[in-house]
């Protein structure tokens, strides 16, 4: 192992603990296809006997994050508890089907969680022209202060989904020894590792159904926001976007300082961040990824790295991997985080 790569050699608590392996995934009979395992949040809710307390944290440029702090029905947790802050999607809220199951798996290992909404995705329209996207690490930092002040004193790790999963391995390499002391445990799932990749992917194959949502949704906060991002962007351009990629070098790039959507892409994609990474992080992808190229996962630096577990499996859609009997189904992905996090965290369990 290069020791200009990886100087150190102290082993992570799931190591140390010795007995993390992820569960076998079977995907439920009748549910194997890649598309039916992504939408399966838009035909199933998510968990119930979740209730929220929200709080909301302003940031160095005068605007808020609004952070979901999760109660999990039948867990009352103490003070002394761990915790984990979790980074969802695109256009996706801390609310999502996916962060309810996430939830109620944590609190049966006796670990609290909150939610962070990025700006504009809490039901709220946020106070600047600046939007989020998928290198916005600026943002995680300001709710990971929040998270130590507000519960001191008690491990805590992250959990980032799909363009989260993005930001969280950004984040880990970027802090490196820093978040090493302050996570000690991180799970990414379906995390994109090379953002154009993913953006021309979306418009090359079958995931090219699912951009009008996402583009439509982007649109409308674009209008909302219109009489502050005149001068800053070209709105007419990026209204009439009709890619990701479009979208990305008409406003995403300028609204946050890129040069172009390539610019944006090269220096937020999570691979280059990869080899600096020390939290002990858990890496969940499926092959069949309808809306992420298997080929861009980067096997050869995941292995070089051994904060870095690898769960690839040959199934699971994109922030799908739904398991089990009809009208008993269950969520793979966030099983298998929260187990991870409880070997991290709570090594003794």
């Amino acid at each position: 192992m290069p020791d200009h790569l990886f100087p150190w050699d102290a082993p992570s608590p799931a190591q140390r603990a010795g007995w993390f392996e992820l569960e076998p995934f079977q995907p439920s009979f009748g549910l194997a296809n890649p598309h039916v395992q992504t939408l399966w949040d838009a035909v199933r809710p998510g968990s119930r006997g979740v209730r929220f307390q929200r709080e909301r944290v302003d940031t160095p440029d005068g605007d808020f994050l609004d952070i979901d702090i999760a109660h999990v029905r039948g867990h009352d947790l103490g003070d002394d508890a761990p915790v984990v802050m979790l980074l969802h999607g695109l256009e996706g809220s801390a609310r999502r089907p996916y962060a309810l199951e996430t939830y109620r798996h944590l609190a049966a290992y006796g670990i609290r969680a909150v939610g962070m909404n990025y700006r504009s995705c809490s039901g709220e329209m946020n106070r600047t022209a600046r939007f989020y996207h998928a290198g916005a690490t600026d943002d995680v930092a300001t709710a990971h202060d929040w998270l130590d002040g507000r519960f001191p004193g008690v491990a805590k790790g992250m959990i980032g989904v799909s363009l989260g999963g993005n930001m969280l391995l950004k984040y880990l390499g970027e802090r490196r020894e820093e978040l090493e002391i302050r996570l000690r445990g991180a799970a990414a799932i379906s995390p994109p590792f090379d953002l154009a990749m993913g953006s021309d992917n979306i418009i090359q194959s079958s995931a090219r159904r699912y951009l009008p949502g996402f583009l439509r949704s982007l649109r409308a906060k674009v209008r909302a926001k219109e009489p502050m991002l005149n001068g800053q962007i070209d709105v007419p351009r990026t209204l009439a976007a009709a890619t990701m990629r479009g979208f990305d070098e008409a406003c995403t790039a300028p609204l946050h300082g890129f040069a172009d959507a390539d610019d944006y892409y090269a220096r937020c994609s999570a691979r280059r961040y990869l080899p600096g990474v020390r939290t002990p992080t858990l890496l969940l992808r499926a092959e069949d990824d309808p809306l992420i190229p298997a080929s861009d996962i980067p096997h050869d630096l995941i292995a070089l790295n051994p904060a870095l577990t690898c769960g690839i499996t040959a199934q699971g859609g994109h922030v799908g991997w739904i398991e089990g009997r009809f009208f008993a189904h269950r969520r793979w992905a966030e099983r298998q985080a929260a187990r991870f996090l409880a070997a991290c965290l709570m090594p003794e369990h």
